[in-house]
């Protein structure tokens, strides 16, 4: 069985955005590319990103290129055109500014001839371009006339296609096309097959909308952290990271302004996402700002994309506008190793139900943080692999493990809506075993709303005991509580 991704089923997720083939006409290479493949695209600013003289990163950029065509995909490069005059314009290398070239092979080219060319193994990392015209191409190192090609083997040549033709297409180091290219884009074909040799992703896809309402507070549009009065009103969605470290991807596309050739052409908002770490068992809107771990850029294209590893743990993606007030559709995808729930948070706070009455509703909001400890001891071993669970009113949470550490850095939240504000929150810290996990101590608080120090250093206490009895270690932890359900 082939392990070529499934296009089909890309392109239907495409169209839920876009419509039909007719509103797809136009626009930039980039927002072609994922339109007619479904796949997610990469914009990369070589100038910015310094790769031409940077050698360690041209090396694993080029790693990269040549893994996304292998797999399929589809690659552009331009160099940036700055004004209308510049359009169109040819260097004396031959290039011409404004052009989307697209690349047509990438290859790792062995130098030499015969045997010893075999055995010594000199290889140059190499690309094949395209000009749109079918006409005018490089002239500088390795094109199709230079003496470059002269240490290259007759086979290696014949291998490579290599012609010599004004047709549009000719080879260049990757080193020159770093120099003299300013963009570039990697379109990645992502396999969801499970009938694959290739690394399978398991695809989430949501579609959302940012929205104005009368009532402020559920306005859906507040535009990028900048605007930070309303940028926890835009939509919101959450997901796990199962595995100790992940990749994950994240694309998100937004409804194109034109349908049909009737409506005339409209510009794309400029938008983009960001990712905080929050509470491991939060099911309800963030209302407060927590740890960004991950952000887009904000471009005025019709796809922003996103690859970045995250360590366990749950997480909210917020996708936005770069103002705020402007409204749009958009098609949010993610790709992880492992399925991650991925949903939308719809509800600020806990509903009320017919139950409220009978089992009460909640009179207090309280996180959580587990920032460390230190100082911990195990009397059946000198390795410690230690892990935290938080106990409230009846629902508990455990930590990921943390492995071989006297002194971990927990970094891991709760949040909890209490109808016993008196009733302790109690925080336990554990080592884990192939076993019997051994218990290492715990501390308890309250948590009041009023509490002027929220952060506290406890030392560790044992469980059951009417006296205080004192463990080997101490506890860093930051309890917030707020009468308001809707402040954290």
């Amino acid at each position: 069985m082939s392990g070529a991704p499934n296009k089909l089923s890309l392109s239907c997720s495409t169209r839920r955005i876009s419509g039909c083939y007719e509103a797809l006409d136009g626009g930039n290479t980039g927002d072609a590319l994922v339109d007619f493949t479904g796949g997610v695209s990469e914009p990369i600013d070589l100038v910015e990103g310094g790769y031409a003289n940077d050698e360690a990163k041209r090396n694993l950029l080029f790693e990269r290129v040549l893994k996304v065509y292998n797999r399929g995909g589809l690659i552009s490069c331009s160099i940036k055109a700055v004004s209308a005059a510049d359009m169109e314009a040819r260097l004396d290398c031959g290039l011409v500014k404004g052009h989307a070239y697209a690349v047509t092979n990438v290859q790792k080219v062995r130098l030499g001839h015969g045997l010893l060319a075999f055995f010594k193994s000199e290889k140059l990392d190499m690309i094949r371009l395209r000009n749109p015209w079918g006409e005018r191409e490089w002239n500088g190192p390795w094109s199709d006339t230079s003496e470059e090609w002269q240490k290259v083997s007759t086979s290696e040549r014949e291998k490579l296609g290599m012609t010599v033709e004004d047709d549009g297409e000719f080879w260049m180091a990757f080193d020159d096309f770093c120099t003299y290219f300013t963009d570039i884009i990697k379109c990645r074909l992502i396999n969801t097959s499970y009938l694959s040799i290739h690394k399978t992703w398991e695809e989430a896809v949501l579609k959302g909308a940012w929205t104005r309402h009368e009532d402020p507070l559920k306005n859906r549009c507040g535009g990028c952290v900048n605007n930070r009065e309303t940028f926890l009103q835009n939509p919101q969605y959450v997901f796990d990271v199962k595995k100790a470290e992940d990749e994950v991807l994240v694309c998100i596309q937004q409804k194109p302004k034109r349908t049909s050739q009737k409506e005339g052409k409209g510009e794309n908002l400029a938008i983009g996402f960001d990712i905080f770490k929050v509470e491991l068992n939060r099911t309800y809107r963030m209302h407060s700002l927590q740890t960004k771990v991950a952000s887009s850029i904000y471009i005025n294209s019709r796809s922003v994309f996103l690859r970045t590893d995250l360590k366990e743990g749950r997480y909210v993606v917020i996708p936005t506008t770069f103002e705020a007030g402007h409204v749009a559709e958009f098609l949010l995808r993610q790709f992880t190793d492992v399925p991650s729930d991925f949903q939308e948070l719809t509800l600020d706070e806990p509903p009320h139900t017919c139950w409220s009455g009978i089992c009460g509703y909640p009179q207090l909001v309280s996180q959580v943080h587990v920032i460390s400890a230190s100082g911990l001891k195990n009397q059946g071993s000198e390795e410690v692999d230690p892990y935290v669970i938080i106990k409230c009113e009846g629902e508990k949470i455990r930590s990921p493990v943390l492995k071989n550490t006297m002194t971990p850095e927990f970094d891991v939240k709760g949040l909890f809506y209490r109808k016993k504000p008196r009733q302790p929150v109690i925080i336990q810290i554990w080592n884990h075993n192939l076993i019997t996990d051994d218990f290492l101590g715990q501390v308890a608080l309250v948590g009041d709303p009023d509490e002027l120090h929220p952060l506290h250093i406890l030392h560790l206490q044992d469980r059951g005991s009417k006296r205080v009895s004192d463990l080997p270690g101490v506890l860093k932890v930051q309890l917030l509580s707020s009468n308001v359900l809707t402040s954290i």
